[in-house]
């Protein structure tokens, strides 16, 4: 004769077999589950950088020919100010070249060419009288709550209205 608890052992083991199937098969479709999203994200992280490198590329190229571009015209330019064509533009606008006597120099008194430069020291009107900056983090937080803190008393005494 059997006991209640070996009928229960049993009854319990019979149908272990079928939940370790269902169970296997269930953390199979999970495992697949999970790898295919893995899979989804990897392919779409892959799509992004090579769109981002793509991108990049384009400016990269973008770069290098507004690069040559700066530098032919800085060529042009340079071709430009040579002296020999400065002069025949002049001439063009009927500039003519100074002869001698028609050059008039300034004297200015006090001027010494071979001078060593000097920097002129500027005088400001209450320079002198501006505050030495010390505010603190600490310090700025105690001005905001101490504004607020008025604020809020200002508001509370006008009625809140």
């Amino acid at each position: 004769m059997r006991t209640p608890t070996q009928d229960w052992l049993g009854h319990a083991l019979r149908n272990t077999t079928w939940r370790w199937r269902q169970q296997t098969l269930a953390l199979g479709v999970l495992g697949l589950f999970v790898a295919v999203i893995i899979g989804a994200l990897y392919l779409t992280q892959a799509a992004s950088i090579a769109t981002l490198n793509r991108q990049l590329q384009d400016l990269i190229s973008e770069r290098n020919r507004l690069e040559q571009s700066n530098e032919q015209i800085r060529s042009e330019i340079a071709q430009l100010r040579t002296v020999f064509r400065l002069r025949s533009r002049a001439l063009e606008l009927g500039f003519v070249e100074a002869q001698r006597d028609q050059i008039e120099y300034l004297v200015i008194e006090g001027y010494n060419p071979n001078r060593q430069t000097t920097q002129l020291q500027v005088e400001r009107e209450g320079e002198a009288n501006l505050p030495a900056y010390d505010e603190t983090f600490g310090g700025w937080l105690q001005q905001q709550w101490d504004n607020f803190t008025r604020q809020f008393q200002d508001f509370s005494q006008s009625g809140g209205s």
